[in-house]
């Protein structure tokens, strides 16, 4: 391991480069524009795989956006094998002038990493590939057998990578999914996450007279889409922060008390989290603290809300339609399919008599509840240590990967998240980057991590 350390010391500066040369490429998934990007991206992809030593690498169309899988089988079959699952693909950088640098010119600053992609999930992702460039270029060989497959609508609103996971079950087979998607709970503080939300999401759109119309001559006669809407979301939960959809609790898997006592142990300074976010006080479900209410309750959130007249000045008008955008997070044991019919249900049942709507909700991913006592677990926490000198913690992670649990269920192999991103890397959001030390330790502890993993 000293010579395989010391690799990555000595090219950290050229690993850097060629993540530099990856974010440049504007992946983004969900903009039909940028199709060419994400077939530009993926070729980039297995050529470098390719450059790193993997003989056997592909890329694999799907109706949507293609896959890029590689594998190292040379440990033996008598050798466990690990799947190393990420995303290639990318959010959207919208509104860019809240951008301090170009999203897809990536920039150094204050030990950081500027640009769309550097966290979510391209830099994350690179750990891996550059720690099986230093056991190949070292030694020739890897200490188990290793599997990558990398997905390229990850944050598109319509992934293919369920039905592929489902139909080549035996290409994808092994013993520990590992995945690095995740963030530490703060600055310092090397964090396995072992359970993640599982997500549904919808719209509503509600349709009122046949053409927007004048507010003077029809207001007061009929019913305004845009304040129907309105009603309609605002019964969907109470002053207390509970969701009112029937049944929408009944699964609900409670955390239990030793959970309880870990989360109040974190150090979460909730003055400093109002203070980031530049809010005066949290909110959320009577009856839990903030992190609970975060990471292990389930939510209903308004995405988006539009309809009539939103340019400057005004223009007085009774709107023909009006439409939210809403996503459910939910937790383990709750079935989006499931929520997502009494969502509908529930929705369908406040719609008035003097206005229509169309109603339309499906789930997005499963919830994922990881055992802390399995063996790719111990091996994160093991490779955690070594590489940052520090004990990790656990925390659960209020968002959601779609795919971990159709591992689980199709693969039959548990999912070790260890991620190395920070709560400060404005994932999603302009600005977003990654911290050099967490990308640089990365890449040691995922070679730590195959080494740990073998001996164990």
């Amino acid at each position: 391991m000293e010579k395989i350390l010391a690799y990555i010391e000595e090219k950290k500066e050229i690993f850097l480069n060629q993540l530099i040369e990856f974010l440049r490429i504007p992946s983004i998934s969900s903009q039909a524009k940028h199709k060419p990007d994400i077939e530009k991206c993926t070729v980039w992809l297995e050529n470098h795989l390719k450059q790193i030593g993997l003989k056997q690498t592909r890329i694999i169309p799907t109706a949507g956006s293609p896959i890029v899988y590689a594998e190292w089988l040379g440990a033996g079959t008598d050798s466990e094998t690990v799947l190393i699952y990420g995303h290639y693909d990318v959010q959207p950088v919208d509104p860019m002038k809240l951008w301090n640098s170009p999203p897809f010119e990536p920039k150094i600053s204050n030990g950081k990493i500027f640009a769309r992609g550097t966290a979510d999930d391209k830099g994350q992702l690179f750990t891996h590939l550059k720690a099986i460039e230093a056991y190949l270029a070292v030694e020739g060989k890897l200490p188990v057998n290793v599997k990558l497959i990398f997905e390229g609508e990850e944050e598109a609103s319509v992934s293919h990578l369920d039905e592929f996971v489902e139909n080549n079950a035996e290409l994808l087979a092994c013993d520990t999914v590992l995945v690095s998607d995740t963030e530490w709970f703060a600055d310092g503080i090397p964090t396995i996450c072992y359970s993640l939300r599982g997500i549904t999401i919808g719209e509503i759109t509600v349709f009122g007279p046949n053409r927007d119309v004048h507010s003077g001559s029809f207001g007061g006669g009929i019913e305004n889409p845009l304040i129907a809407l309105c009603n309609i979301i605002s019964k969907m939960k109470n002053e207390k922060g509970k969701i009112n959809i029937p049944g929408f609790y009944d699964d609900v898997l409670e955390l239990t008390e030793e959970e309880k006592v870990q989360f109040r142990k974190l150090p979460f300074d909730e003055e400093e989290y109002c203070k980031d976010l530049g809010i005066s006080q949290t909110y959320g479900e009577e009856g839990y603290s903030t992190l609970e209410r975060v990471w292990a309750r389930p939510t209903f959130e308004l995405n988006g809300i539009f309809g009539g007249y939103t340019e400057e000045g005004s223009k007085t008008i009774i709107p023909s339609n009006a439409t939210a955008k809403i996503s459910l997070r939910l937790v383990p044991n709750q079935n989006p399919s499931e929520i997502a019919r009494k969502t509908e249900e529930f929705i369908k049942s406040l719609i008035p008599p003097t206005v229509k709507a169309e109603v339309k909700f499906s789930p997005g991913g499963s919830p994922v509840l990881v055992p802390r006592d399995i063996k790719g677990m111990q091996a994160a926490k093991n490779a955690f240590n070594i590489a940052f000198d520090k004990e990790v913690v656990y925390m659960r992670d209020g968002g959601s990967i779609p795919v971990l649990a159709l591992f689980e269920q199709i693969l039959k192999a548990p999912t070790v998240l260890m991620g190395f991103g920070l709560p400060t890397d404005n994932i999603h959001s302009p600005n977003e980057n990654m911290d050099l030390n967490n990308f640089f330790g990365g890449i040691k502890t995922s070679a730590l991590f195959l080494n740990e993993y073998a001996k164990l």
